[in-house]
């Protein structure tokens, strides 16, 4: 199934795929600890640049990120088959990379 998230939750999703924790994620992205935990819960919205870093600290291309935080109305054009599959084949990319 498909899951639409934010981009907050994209980014714990892929830290944790990474094996990544937050001081880690933090320390390779130069951002904070405390503004890591509060995108992953939602509490900010980062800017473009602040996206870029944590995609390059965590090797993964931002448009994957990107993709993972999409909301079911922007890729609702796309069949629930399809959405399955790109959404599968870039949770391996991710742990590939």
């Amino acid at each position: 199934m498909v899951r639409y998230m934010s981009i907050g939750k994209a980014i714990k999703l892929c830290r944790g795929r990474k094996n990544f924790t937050l001081s880690e994620l933090s320390e390779k992205s130069g951002l904070s600890v405390s503004y890591i935990s509060l995108l992953e819960n939602n509490k900010r919205d980062p800017n473009l640049s602040k996206i870029e870093s944590i995609s390059k600290a965590l090797n993964i291309p931002l448009s994957l990120l990107l993709f993972l935080s999409e909301e079911k109305k922007e890729i609702e054009s796309l069949s629930p088959e399809l959405a399955e599959k790109l959404s599968l084949l870039t949770l391996k990319l991710i742990e590939q990379s």
